[in-house]
């Protein structure tokens, strides 16, 4: 399996429409934070307004050694690690010399018994998966099979939007003030319509580069911009903040990226079903005004024909 070269290019989301309906943004920064504010049209065409403040230690600090995903770094971290542990500790029976150094560092294994070798070679195998595992993590990644059995790898998402949780905390009091908590349906369009209006981002390095163009959720509003992997993590961590018990997944699918929610279906919704519970789906990335469990075309074809793959997003047990 190469670790190194293999990266999806999930992010390329080509919205429907063309229009935009996000009326105003402005930010404004203080001495310790950054004002926020925002006007926008929901999906009936009705004038909503959000302002708040972050501090400026939280939205600058946030992730923010967060690096696009290169190859040879992995290579090079695993690398320097695996030879600094078996100098350390030698594996029984065998010798193993080095060879190159950075980036063409080689391993040759010499001994007089072939199951040695043979051993030494799964134990360093092994080692190689869990260095990968430690080094994807420090740097918020992840592996994961995607739905046509290959492994690739790509931002932690999930990861990224747990951790931006109690960012938004101070969002629930205000949206509150428009919508019932009562009404998860009522809650999700007001959240969808608020990420969709915020400015597509077409990141073109997406498609050599996995991470490249992926923005944390404080990012897209400092920025006021999004990709499709940037404005699902967005709307996810919101949502989280805002209903805490609320079973999501996140959805990937070619070239966009889907939010599900746990909550009944409506009419003829089209759902997905994941180790037994079953979701309805929702569009965060915009400019199209679309409430929760109405889907593009585009997406309606790959969720039917099962090209997604889907990320749990639950509540942790303490909550």
């Amino acid at each position: 399996m190469n670790f190194f070269g293999l990266v999806v290019t999930l992010i390329l989301c080509l919205p429907n429409n063309v229009w935009a309906n996000q009326l105003s943004f402005d930010k404004k920064t203080t001495e310790k934070s950054v004002q926020f504010q925002y006007q926008w049209l929901d999906q009936d065409q009705q004038q909503q307004s959000l302002s708040f403040s972050i501090d400026k230690k939280t939205l600058f600090n946030r992730f923010r050694n967060f690096k696009s995903y290169k190859g040879m770094h992995a290579k090079k971290y695993i690398d320097q690690r695996i030879r600094k542990k078996l100098q350390q500790e030698p594996l029984p029976n065998v010798k193993i010399k080095f060879i190159g150094r950075d980036n063409n560092l080689q391993m040759q294994l010499q001994g007089k018994n072939q199951a040695a070798i043979e051993q030494a070679q799964r134990t360093i195998s092994a080692l190689e998966k869990d260095l990968m595992r430690e080094h994807l993590a420090k740097n918020f990644y992840t592996q994961f099979v995607w739905y046509d059995n290959n492994y690739a790898i790509k931002p932690d998402h999930v990861r990224f939007a747990k951790e931006s949780v109690s960012d938004f905390s101070l969002l629930k009091p205000l949206i509150l003030n428009s919508v019932s908590i009562q009404n998860v349906r009522q809650v999700s369009d007001y959240v969808l319509a608020f990420v969709q209006s915020i400015p597509y981002a077409t990141l073109e390095s997406r498609v050599t580069s996995s991470g490249a163009g992926f923005n944390p959720p404080l990012q897209v509003l400092w920025e006021n911009q999004g990709d499709c992997d940037s404005k699902v993590t967005l709307i996810a961590a919101i949502l989280r903040a805002l209903m805490p018990r609320i079973k999501m997944q996140l959805v990937f699918i070619d070239n966009h990226a889907l939010l599900a929610i746990n909550i009944p279906s409506e009419g003829d919704e089209l759902t997905i079903t994941v180790d037994g519970l079953s979701y309805i789906l929702a569009e965060p990335t915009g400019p199209a005004m679309m409430r929760a469990g109405e889907l593009s075309e585009d997406a309606e074809f790959a969720i039917r024909n099962g090209r997604y793959y889907a990320e749990a997003f639950f509540a942790e047990p303490s909550q």
